[in-house]
């Protein structure tokens, strides 16, 4: 494939979810305290699904290992927030199938696979595995937050959803500077500023309600 039309996908994505965490912080931003937007959510799909593709056209393991992960999570959040079971039954299969599709496949071509995303004499095996690192660590911040959600029985964004958040991304621009992906210095270089902010707004609602508590 054309690689300006795989670097374009990668683009597109990357703004998806630069414009899901541009919302959520507008929101946070007005009501002074980190919201979870249905918008968030939605958008996160949508950009998970191409950014999962990118990977895999980019011959990159860890992009789609994070993706496929947080995919699942994203379905359970539109869920809490209603906006999943509106869908059309046939819109819903679709999402749904596709990533487990997707992984059936690469699973029964397993031998392409491995040479597909492993075997790449330009890439020490090193560096994938400090990218799966990196995206796991980003990835683990939906399943605390799926946790911590599940617990109070609401779509939520905790303090410390977004301290792995930076933590994540910090790895993962490492990783792309050593692997020159703009797609991904770009996209997590801004939201490394998102995630700094909403940390600040988390903590100043904590210090808020912990002094107004009697």
């Amino acid at each position: 494939m054309n690689e300006y039309l795989i670097v374009g996908i990668g683009l597109f994505a990357q703004f998806l979810f630069s414009a899901r965490l541009l919302v959520q912080w507008i929101a946070s931003e007005r009501a002074h305290k980190v919201l979870s937007p249905k918008l968030f959510w939605q958008l996160s799909m949508g950009a998970s699904f191409l950014l999962c593709l990118y990977g895999w056209l980019r011959n990159d393991f860890a992009i789609i290992l994070g993706q496929l992960i947080s995919y699942y999570i994203y379905i359970w959040n539109l869920r809490v927030k209603g906006s999943w079971d509106v869908l059309p039954h046939i819109m819903r299969f679709v999402f749904i199938s596709i990533p487990i599709l997707a992984v059936l496949y690469f699973l029964s071509q397993w031998n392409e696979t491995v040479i597909h995303l492993f075997k790449q004499e330009d890439i020490p095996l090193w560096l994938i595995v400090f990218g799966v690192i990196g995206q796991f660590t980003f990835t683990l911040r939906f399943i605390y937050q799926w946790l911590y959600s599940r617990k109070a029985g609401e779509s939520v964004l905790p303090i410390t959803f977004w301290v792995i958040s930076l933590s994540g991304a910090a790895m993962i621009v490492s990783y792309a500077l050593l692997r020159k992906d703009l797609v991904l210095i770009i996209g997590q270089s801004t939201g490394i500023i998102v995630y700094t902010r909403n940390i600040m707004i988390a903590y100043r609602a904590e210090v808020k309600d912990s002094h107004s508590s009697p």
